[in-house]
This record gives structure tokens, C-alpha cells and sequence, in this order.
């Protein structure tokens, strides 16, 4: 994934929503001593995600939390890599309160000419477009790539690294089936320039 992401020394990269802060762990140490950590904790859910984050802050020195809504979210610098792994579905979670294309504008607008989106999530069975986000918690492929392609972004590769052929896609992802083992797909969406 940090390959694929092309995440290297230096980089300034945003962790949306990090959870226990797997992959901010490995962007800390790729990014060095000279690259920064944004560990992205949207305000809905900061009550309970500040904690882990802070605990991310306090591991690493260049990592720092920031809080804001999804739909608005500001850096204080421009970005080399947002990243945002199996969040994307909920995003489309009416509970939830984000109007996607205007995150999608957002992340567009917080990174720098030629930034990288890396969006990995649970793949949901074509022609279902985003219809089942909250049974599944399940998203189409090409539905969320049309999606990020009309903020402006060119869609730039693709990962097979965590598909699972075996996954009907039709079950829950949180199901013990099925669990850890889901079909995703992990796509790469570039700014112009």
C-alpha cells in the first residue's frame, strides 16, 4: 500500500478517520523525521476517536490530529497523499452528514498539484451503485470512482492487493464469514498537474 500510494520521505499525508492508527504507523516511519502525519478525526466522531489519535501523537513526533467536518476539511499545508481506507461507503450513511462531492472537493483542494487520493473500501456488486452503504456496508467500484473523477481528480491505477474473488459481495462485511477476508478494491486518484 505505501508503494502503491507512493508515499515516501517527506511527505505530507492525512489518514482520514485512522481508527487505532495501522496505516499511520507505517505513513510515521515513511514519511521521517522531514514528512508530517495528519491523523484526520472528523468532529461526529471525535468523542470517541480523539483518544486513539492522541495516543498516535504522543508515539510519533510527526504525526498530529487534527479535527473539522469531512466535507470542509483544511490543512495547513498542502498535501502529497490523503488517504482514506474503508470510510468512504460510510460517508454516504445519511446519519453520518456528509455531502460527499463537497469532501471530495475538499480533498481535491488540500492537496497539491500531482497529490495522490487513495481510497480503499469494501466492493459492493455492480449496479448497486452506493444502495447498500448501510446493510452491507458495501460500495459499486465504479460508482465511487465516478464520484471522485467529477471533483476533478484523474483516476490513476489500481490495487488487486486485497480483492477476494471468493466474496459474493452480498453479506454483511462485519459478519464473521466474511470478516477480514471482504473483496476490496484500492483505487488511486491523482490532482492534474
Amino acid at each position: 500500500m505505501l508503494a502503491f500510494a507512493e508515499i515516501g520521505a517527506g511527505d505530507r499525508v492525512a489518514d482520514i478517520r485512522p481508527g487505532a492508527g495501522y496505516f499511520t504507523r507505517l505513513f510515521a516511519r515513511s514519511v521521517g523525521e522531514t514528512g508530517k502525519v495528519y491523523a484526520f478525526v472528523p468532529n461526529r466522531t471525535m468523542a470517541r476517536e480523539n483518544g486513539p489519535a492522541d495516543a498516535l501523537v504522543a508515539a510519533y513526533p510527526n504525526v498530529v490530529r487534527v479535527n473539522g467536518s469531512l466535507d470542509a476539511m483544511t490543512f495547513d499545508e498542502p498535501l502529497d497523499v490523503v488517504f482514506m481506507s474503508q470510510e468512504y461507503h460510510d460517508f454516504h450513511i445519511p446519519a453520518f452528514g456528509v455531502d460527499v462531492a463537497r469532501m471530495n472537493a475538499a480533498v481535491f483542494a488540500a492537496l497539491k498539484p500531482g497529490g495522490i487520493f487513495v481510497v480503499i473500501d469494501h466492493a459492493g456488486r455492480a449496479g448497486t451503485t452506493n444502495t447498500e452503504v448501510g446493510t452491507l456496508h458495501r460500495i459499486e467500484g465504479a460508482f465511487l470512482k465516478a464520484e471522485v473523477v467529477r471533483a476533478g481528480f484523474v483516476f490513476d491505477g489500481e490495487s488487486t492487493a486485497v480483492a477476494n474473488a471468493a466474496d459474493d459481495r452480498t453479506i454483511n462485511v462485519f459478519e464473521p464469514v466474511i470478516r477480514g477476508r471482504t473483496d476490496q478494491f484500492v483505487y488511486r486518484f491523482r490532482k492534474p498537474g
